[in-house]
């Protein structure tokens, strides 16, 4: 006998079919994509199960995804089940590319955390963990792998329940079978809450078997555990379970779906995607307790009354089909050439991996918008025209950056585009013009996020570009003042050039920049030519004769002279270039190194690692303390030199199983000395002299 047992409530009844969004999201190697690509097989959706490893999946269907074998951008599927649709959003893993995530779980009814069955692996859960609260989206974890499974179920949930402020509930315990060679299996579950076992069958629903008898005493403990979590809630339970009055299941069902709903509780699923395991189980559960998205739309703020609204959540740039504003339709209907607002929609797609199916959009749907230029990620569209949507996540701020330049630079043109759209698509890159190095930059969250990037700009829009590590931006100032007497003289026939020029340079104080001060008295400049001699300080100050560009410095013009006839503005700005040219190297020159305050966030087990690699990295410690509102995390603050930031997001992710992450913001200019300052400066002279 098969386990279909189907679960109805006034919710769901409510629903009637309307299409549920559930965001898949878990660390990399979790087995997401693999899962989706069962849970679409399992529905009929599709006929046979592609392998991520061998690019034949649904999922990871970018280019860039199947190169690198991880998911690099969420993937969307839809199917349908028992009569009721889903639309599946693939997240990706990695922490670099979790803008995609954030934005997925925006438009979710429920999201599923695929995790291993690992304890030693749950910290790094905490950063998803914390979106999911924070948002208060109710969230179920499927417990995938379990194949594979060394730990006992127990024991992963208590390092599950270390991370996660909700309350866990533990939905099945698995039946084993010991092998001749001391080896276990997992051959099916019991659910705790109809009390009955299943065996898992390949390709079809799980078979109903009679309760091994050894597993009874741990099945009676874990459902009570069940249940004194779910009396937390439900003080009829509580009363009953007091009383030692068993409950009727149909009391069980309703708290499970009102707690989860209200996202008072995390349950707490068993299976493995790859061999089907448990993966209807999953299915069965979602479609109990999922909410629709009327129930989403209010808690997330979004205000409906029939007429036509839709969020756009991510915007996708296509060759064929151009851009494309993916969105959730909250209330009323989306169709092709349909106006809302004053906004003209082109096509309405569904996508079902990288293909694209027309459609005609219903309340609950998740659609492609077709060119509709003027909707961007994080806005919603309605008849009151485009608004911000209500608690869009902001992008993290970047902890790695390279300079580009085009390979070809008949390319600058191309490549603004290109970087326009890609940006477009994931806000959480950024790109500029850095006037201290006078590099153009590209910022993101880790070195496989602007791998990927530049692997776009070169695939999609042929536009290949070299790549460096970003300059630091020294500084250098001067010890000691002087005066100079600088005269620029030129004569080529008819009119010539003169300009007659007397500084006084004096050092500032640290972080005081540059003053230039006018001491001028009796015309010997005029004063129309006084802006001139600043303009020339300040062209020269650009670059010192450390080859950087200099701060905290007076320049003071005290006397000059002047020719009535030969004397211009351009004669007057060189004779301020020449002063400060053979004035300079006089003031005792020094190398300014920019400090940084730095705070890194880490799980607490790694927190020594942290401060040893800080160390290393010639940082001064300030201390750590917890990270507010995460549980088993620290953060480190230190001052370090910004030299020494290029890749340390590298070493933080080594350092914590990849989620760590860090923040810096300018703190002061320190002097440099010795060897590496011998070698920053003999840096900056070849680039001036190579005239970059």
């Amino acid at each position: 006998m098969a386990d279909n047992t189907i679960i109805s409530t006034g919710s769901e009844r409510a629903g009637g079919g309307a299409n549920r969004v559930v965001a898949l999201c878990g660390p990399y190697l979790s087995g997401k994509t693999t899962l989706l690509e069962t849970l679409l097989y399992a529905t009929g959706a599709i006929n046979r199960r592609g392998r991520p490893r061998d690019g034949s999946s649904i999922g990871d269907g970018a280019p860039e995804a199947r190169k690198l074998g991880m998911g690099t951008e969420i993937n969307v599927a839809s199917c349908t089940y028992l009569g009721d649709s889903w639309t599946f959003i693939d997240c990706p893993g990695s922490i670099e590319f979790q803008h995609d995530t954030q934005a997925a779980l925006a438009v979710c009814d429920v999201a599923v955390i695929v995790c291993e069955p690992v304890p030693d692996r749950v910290a790094v859960l905490a950063p998803l963990l914390r979106a999911l609260e924070a948002r208060r989206i109710p969230h179920l974890f499927f417990v995938n792998k379990m194949d594979a499974a060394h730990a006992r179920v127990r024991d992963l949930l208590a390092a599950l329940q270390s991370v996660s402020e909700r309350k866990l509930v533990l939905r099945q315990v698995p039946i084993r079978k010991v092998n001749p060679d001391g080896s276990e299996e997992i051959q099916g579950y019991v659910d705790l809450v109809s009390e009955r076992a299943y065996r898992y069958k390949q390709g079809a629903a799980s078979d109903l078997i009679e309760m091994p008898a050894e597993l009874l005493p741990r099945e009676s403990d874990a459902r009570r555990e069940m249940l004194e979590t779910l009396a937390e809630f439900d003080d009829t339970l509580l009363e009953q379970l007091i009383e030692d009055v068993a409950p009727e299941k149909s009391l069980i069902y309703r708290d499970l779906h009102d707690e989860f709903g209200a996202d008072l509780i995390a349950p707490v699923l068993l299976g493995a995607g790859e061999h089907e395991s448990g993966v209807r189980r999953l299915l069965k559960a979602l479609r109990h307790d999922a909410p629709f998205a009327p129930e989403t739309a209010k808690r997330r703020g979004i205000a409906v009354n029939g007429a036509t609204v839709a969020e756009c959540f991510k915007v996708s740039h296509q060759a064929h089909a151009g851009k494309l504003s993916l969105c959730r339709v909250w209330a009323g209907a989306v169709a092709e050439g349909q106006t809302v607002g004053s906004t003209r929609v082109g096509g309405v797609f569904r996508l079902f991996g990288q293909r694209l199916d027309k459609v005609a959009a219903k309340a609950g749907d998740l659609v492609a918008l077709a060119k509709v230029e003027a909707l961007s990620s994080g806005q919603i569209l309605s008849a009151d025209g485009l608004a911000d949507a209500p608690g869009h996540a902001a992008a993290e701020p970047p902890v790695y950056g390279l300079a580009i330049m085009p390979k070809n630079r008949s390319d600058e043109v191309k490549l603004s585009s290109a970087l326009h759209k890609i940006i477009e698509e994931d806000p959480s890159l950024s790109a500029g013009h850095r006037d201290d190095t006078s590099e153009f930059l590209i910022r993101g969250q880790g070195e496989m996020h602007l791998r990927v990037a530049l692997e776009k700009l070169a695939s999609r829009y042929n536009v290949p570009v070299d790549s460096s590590p970003p300059r630091v931006a020294y500084k250098e100032t001067i010890r000691k003042g002087t005066q100079q007497h600088g005269r620029y003289k030129r004569q080529t026939g008819g009119h010539g050039q003169f300009g007659d020029v007397k500084i006084e340079i004096q050092p500032l104080g640290r972080g005081e920049g540059f003053k230039f001060i006018d001491k001028i008295v009796g015309g010997v400049v005029p004063r129309n030519f006084i802006p001139a001699v600043e303009m020339g300080v300040v062209d020269y100050l650009k670059q010192g004769p450390l080859g950087q560009p200099v701060v905290d410095i007076s320049v003071m013009l005290f006397d000059g002279q002047y020719h009535t006839v030969d004397s211009s503005e351009m004669s007057f700005k060189q004779a301020a270039r020449v002063a400060m040219t053979e004035a300079m190297p006089k003031c005792d020159p020094v190398l300014l190194e920019p400090i940084l305050k730095v705070t890194i966030a880490a799980p607490s087990d790694a927190t020594s690692r942290i401060q040893r690699l800080v160390s290393g990295r010639r940082g001064q410690l300030l201390g750590f303390d917890g990270r507010p509102g995460w549980p088993g995390w620290d953060e480190v603050t230190a001052l370090m030199p910004e030299s020494e930031i290029g890749d340390l997001i590298i070493e933080i992710r080594s350092a914590t199983q990849g989620v760590g992450t860090y923040n810096a913001e300018f703190d002061h200019l320190q002097e440099m000395a010795g060897r590496a300052a011998e070698k920053v400066a003999e840096e900056g002279k070849r680039r001036a002299a190579a005239g970059r």
